[in-house]
């Protein structure tokens, strides 16, 4: 009897230890969940077989994930109907060989047929900021009016990249889908030369390499965009001058091009560094991004300060695959 009392009474000091346990766990979940914010952002379901079905997302099919984290969902809606509101703005840069001019018939056939709920502004890249030659509008014949040729000749300070931040930061926030499509080959023409010393010997001295990378202008670009959730498009078109016939600018350009529309969560149009004869089926897709859009909301942690915040969007829907920011911005805790 005594050995049933000694083990009734361990068996409910464990209880109660697990009581305690579960208590604890539960104070701290909401405390997690107290100290959480809403966040949101713009993602896009891309098939991964053009020719496949692409099937409505459900809110419990997309994942959140912050490192080994899975964050809490709260919203998944179909940028449609009252919610398909849409801000597009075209960017050509002006150190464009005319010749696109063929190409740019697409870009305003694209535009024609563009819903009522999207307005479409227009603007020339130069001098490292933007000209802005037909602010947002629905009226899309207005719209193509204002699509011109390129210039095709060169200014002071001609980087794509700088361009694109004068835009972002410029650009009023509001509650619709912000994106933009590029049309140039992404080469920094300002800031793509980064010099180098390499030390050779005594007799030589310090020899500088003029050799660029991709231009440190668009990470600034990508970040900020992702900063003030805008998604960059980009549909590549050769440029002139002696770099655009450089094999390795035009790769560095593409490179940076590819860079920033990877991280924003859009997508850049190419054929490798090669002139497209069209850009018809290249814009047939990016309309087809642009219908299966959603706003995604969910929770997140914030921190001292505000920032942005890495995450992975996942889905494990047949045939499915979402493109989205690299990074989610996160207000400050309170």
């Amino acid at each position: 009897m005594k050995n049933w009392c000694l083990t009734a009474g361990l068996l409910g000091m464990l209880s109660i230890g697990v009581l305690n346990c579960s208590g604890v766990g539960a104070q701290e979940q909401q405390k997690v969940a107290a100290s959480a914010v809403q966040v949101h952002m713009v993602i896009s379901d891309m098939a991964l077989r053009s020719e496949g079905e692409l099937p409505r997302l459900k809110q419990d099919e997309v994942k959140v994930k912050q490192g080994n984290t899975f964050l809490q969902v709260r919203q998944l809606i179909p940028a449609e109907g009252d919610n398909a509101a849409l801000q597009l703005m075209i960017m050509i840069d002006d150190t464009l060989d005319p010749v696109v001019g063929g190409n740019l018939n697409d870009v305003k056939e694209f535009i024609k047929a563009q819903p009522a709920s999207t307005v479409v502004g227009i603007a020339y890249m130069s001098n490292a900021t933007v000209q802005i030659a037909q602010n947002f509008t629905a009226d899309h014949d207005l719209a193509v009016k204002a699509v011109r040729l390129p210039r095709g000749n060169l200014s002071t300070m001609d980087s794509p990249y700088l361009s694109l931040i004068s835009l972002v930061k410029s650009w009023p926030q509001q509650n619709v889908r912000r994106e933009v499509l590029m049309i140039c080959d992404g080469i920094d023409r300002l800031r793509g030369e980064k010099p180098k010393p390499s030390q050779l010997g005594p007799a030589f001295g310090p020899v500088y390499h003029s050799m660029p990378t991709i231009s440190v202008d668009a990470t600034s670009a990508s970040e900020i965009s992702q900063r003030y959730n805008v998604i960059v498009f980009s549909l590549y078109a050769a440029g002139v001058g002696r770099v655009g016939r450089s094999a390795w600018d035009l790769q560095l350009g593409l490179g940076g091009l590819s860079k920033i529309a990877d991280e924003t969560g859009g997508e850049c149009y190419s054929l490798g560094t090669s002139t497209l004869v069209s850009f018809k089926p290249y814009l047939e897709r990016f309309q087809r991004t642009l219908d299966n859009q959603y706003y995604l909301v969910f929770l997140a942690q914030p921190k001292k300060k505000a920032g942005l915040q890495r995450i992975n969007i996942q889905t494990e829907e047949n045939n499915s695959e979402i493109a989205a920011p690299d990074n989610v911005w996160v207000p400050a805790a309170k």
